[in-house]
């Protein structure tokens, strides 16, 4: 037996409140945030500010038409809550860290910047799968299963190969390109920097 509350959910989501009233006001808000800090519109005033009736007008228009196109909203039905579980996986990790720490901010960006870095890569890789994954072409497919099938394919291919290559590239590029200066000063430069003068002076 479904509960009130189940039964709620049933009322909107038949009501449209999931496919249409939802995605608008999140389409909608973030575009009238990027137009309000950009100020891509120009501005208004002696104070500089932006132009808000013609950010909300473009904002407004934006989000009708994200709504009205079927692909963008069932995407971003399908991405959000899988972006929401990764960052509560990242957040379960950081609080399991955090009991083997001592009392204080956990700053894992300094205290570790190569597994903050790390968790930046992996975060990303996530990002554009799920995103893929969200994505259905018109044969019912997802653009994740077509790059994987035409990956598996063609993984001898010039295209596939070249790809790898490239990665590969530019990843020892940067690691052999990096910058690794020490703090401590070089014995030459100390010897430059003494001070040879003879603080006698001779009458």
């Amino acid at each position: 037996m479904a509960s009130p509350l189940q039964n709620a959910i049933e009322f909107f989501r038949e009501f449209g409140l999931f496919d249409v009233v939802l995605p608008f006001l999140l389409v909608f808000a973030l575009i009238f945030a990027v137009l309000e800090k950009t100020r891509v519109l120009g501005t208004e005033g002696k104070d500089n500010e932006p132009k808000r009736n013609l950010n909300t007008l473009v904002a407004f228009v934006i989000a009708m038409l994200t709504v009205a196109t079927n692909k963008v909203v069932n995407a971003i039905n399908a991405a959000l809550p899988n972006i929401v579980l990764i960052i509560i996986i990242f957040v379960a990790f950081l609080l399991m860290i955090g009991v083997f720490f001592g009392t204080g901010e956990l700053n894992f960006r300094q205290e570790h910047k190569n597994f903050f870095y790390g968790f930046l890569v992996i975060s990303l890789i996530l990002l554009i799968l799920i995103v893929l994954n969200s994505i259905k072409m018109d044969s019912g497919q997802t653009w994740l299963d077509y790059v994987l099938e035409y990956v598996v394919n063609n993984l001898s291919g010039p295209v596939v190969t070249s790809i790898i290559f490239l990665i590969v590239a530019v990843i020892a590029i940067f690691y052999i390109t990096k910058n690794k200066s020490t703090s401590q000063p070089s014995e030459d430069l100390d010897f430059l920097l003494e001070d040879k003068s003879d603080p006698k002076i001779e009458s």
